[in-house]
């Protein structure tokens, strides 16, 4: 089945990559040095075709260009992680902010979109679509922009680039409050997560087919992408029953979802590559932190056990 032949994106294996090691953070505006990022690219080559890239930044654009001057065999998702242009009183753990930082985000946000133009033109060759956020429409986001400026990202992103765009969103939006945007996409991105809404591992891949096709089944003219879709490996109870998360189930829906998405030829993007010990609360098992297939320190985890690590030539 060639569900993205208009598009001209053949079916590949597909992974979100963000190579963030202890100590360094996003936030901090410490990123991975040239040969972590060199040695995370190793290890993932010969096993996905497809990477995700959620933000323009520096660490972004170090992936691009160890890409293209060493030859890694990736075809990279780019977008640009827009910041809170709205406050936005539904998000549970708090996303109030002033208005000064507001219209600073929607400046930035901006220039961000100006970079990922500028990322998506300068590697032509590498960058195969561009998406204009990442959940920032979803009731719970802390990251809030309203619908109609993430059109208007669309529309500017889609003037001046000559690659697919997206946005990538938890699948329920796209049902309401999303089919504006709809129109202005080449393909929709959802992101399907059943062990963030208390799925037993039997009944995981179900969920995630029927998150998928009500959004596909809404929109018959429309490609659809799973842009994230993963298993924990960890959890406090901060959201995820420790009792449903391990090793174990990871390579259960890991397998059964890589082999779903092989039979219908749905381009899905694993969450995620590695863990990131930056992302969330202290504590070392609050799961947000224990989505990779790999460790931290690069060590696979049971699901990759069976994969060695892609080789190529310097």
């Amino acid at each position: 089945m060639e569900r993205y032949k208009k598009l001209k994106i053949p079916y590949g294996n597909a992974i979100c990559y963000s190579g963030y090691r202890k100590g360094q953070g996003p936030g901090l505006n410490i990123h991975p040095s040239y040969e972590q990022v060199k040695e995370d690219l190793h290890i993932l080559q010969g096993n996905w075709k497809y990477l995700r890239l959620y933000d323009v930044n520096e660490h972004a654009e170090m992936v691009l260009g160890i890409i293209q001057k060493h030859g890694f065999k990736f075809n990279v998702m780019l977008g640009a992680f827009i910041e809170a242009e709205m406050n936005n009183y539904g998000c549970p753990w708090g996303a109030i902010y002033p208005e000064k930082e507001l219209v600073r985000n929607r400046e930035n946000n901006l220039g961000k979109i100006d970079k990922l133009v500028d990322l998506a033109n300068r590697y032509r060759d590498i960058v195969f679509s561009t998406s204009a956020g990442n959940e920032a429409t979803v009731d719970w986001t802390d990251h809030f922009v309203p619908v109609n400026h993430v059109i208007e990202y669309v529309q500017n992103i889609r003037k001046r680039t000559s690659q697919p765009v997206t946005f990538c969103e938890n699948y329920l939006p796209w049902h309401n409050k999303l089919e504006g945007l709809v129109g202005e996409l080449d393909f929709i991105s959802i992101h399907t997560y059943p062990v963030w809404e208390h799925k037993h591992i039997h009944e995981a891949l179900e969920y995630t087919k029927q998150n998928f096709y009500g959004v596909a089944n809404k929109y018959p003219d429309k490609p659809v992408m799973i842009t994230e879709a993963g298993w924990a490996t960890q959890s406090n109870g901060r959201g995820i029953n420790p009792d449903h998360v391990s090793e174990e189930f990871q390579k259960i829906y890991y397998e059964d979802l890589m082999q779903w998405c092989r039979e219908e030829g749905i381009i899905t993007f694993v969450f995620e590559a590695f863990d990131e010990p930056w992302k969330g609360f202290d504590d070392d098992t609050e799961p947000e932190k224990h989505w990779g297939l790999f460790y931290e320190d690069r060590n696979p985890k049971l699901v990759m056990k069976h994969l060695s690590r892609g080789k190529m030539d310097e």
